[in-house]
């Protein structure tokens, strides 16, 4: 904040206390043997000028008072930070201290076990519940299930390995997507091609002309990533284009913009906004997601 705007503050804040008192002050009367009213009646009603009550006077003189040993104490003057140097942010650091050091042996415990061992211990669950929410679900939605670009994390497709070490290096490390635009090599007919191809894997409708030339340049140009067969790889990220799982869309109209412009999606890195625990604790809850009810009735009776 500006000195000006600062000084305004002050300004306009301890104008406002003085015309307060001076108001209540200066209108204050003695009580007086002759009752006066001031002249205003209604439905029989008559409406008195009497004093206020010496203890409501006093009353609001104390609270004038206690706004100014409260504006002198604590910030709320401008830039002036008060007597005892209290933020608001001071107060939310030391209250996430406090709360890390109250739950951090149990996540300590936790990070000291396999991922296998605790992904549907119920505090775990809880746990990683919260970070999702708090990390991961404005991307992924509060139920985990993706949304356009963003990869479904409840099902049992992964475009990086869903394997407790996979999933913790994506989260530590965060994932970039390279899927280059082949408008420049294939021109429209070979997308429009490739795309009848990639129809074709998916058993759906195809023109089996432009399938078969497709074929030729998914061969040529797509099997460094996609593999043989258009099953994908792991290792690199590609995801599988036969089980009908799509993270942009699979229209003919949305492969085709795929292909013609390539993607670029990005997952951020958590390395240096979770802790080593936390992340532990949400690999947990992640690959917990797409088990099934059978292997979590019987990690929760040991």
């Amino acid at each position: 904040m500006t000195d000006f705007w600062s000084g305004w503050i002050i300004l306009l804040t301890s104008a406002q206390l003085i015309a307060a008192l001076w108001i209540l002050l200066g209108n204050r009367k003695k009580p007086e043997a002759e009752i006066k009213t001031t002249g205003h009646k209604y439905d029989g009603l008559e409406e008195l000028d009497t004093p206020l009550p010496t203890w409501w006077v006093y009353m609001f003189v104390s609270t004038i008072v206690w706004s100014v040993g409260y504006l002198l104490l604590y910030p709320g003057m401008g830039n002036y930070q008060g007597l005892l140097g209290w933020t608001s942010t001071g107060q939310y650091d030391v209250r996430v201290a406090k709360a890390e050091d109250q739950y951090r042996a149990m996540r300590d415990r936790y990070l000291a076990m396999p991922i296998e061992d605790i992904a549907f211990e119920p505090k775990v669950r809880k746990m990683g519940r919260r970070l999702f929410g708090n990390n991961c679900a404005q991307c992924h939605g509060s139920d985990a299930y993706g949304a356009h670009g963003f990869p479904n994390l409840a099902d049992d497709d992964w475009l990086y390995g869903g394997t407790p070490e996979a999933i913790k290096a994506t989260l530590i490390h965060g994932r970039q997507a390279a899927m280059p635009a082949w408008q420049t090599i294939l021109g429209d007919s070979g997308i429009k091609e490739t795309t009848q191809y990639v129809l074709s894997l998916n058993a759906r409708d195809a023109d089996a002309r432009d399938a078969a030339k497709g074929a030729q340049h998914f061969q040529t140009y797509c099997i460094a990533c996609h593999g043989p067969e258009g099953k994908g790889n792991q290792l690199m990220g590609a995801p599988n284009l036969t089980n009908g799982i799509w993270l942009y869309g699979g229209t003919a109209d949305q492969i085709a913009h795929t292909l013609r412009n390539g993607r670029n999606g990005k997952m951020p890195a958590f390395s240096e906004t979770l802790t080593e625990d936390k992340i532990h604790i949400l690999t947990a809850w992640v690959y917990g997601l797409n088990r099934s009810s059978s292997q979590a009735t019987t990690a929760a009776n040991f």
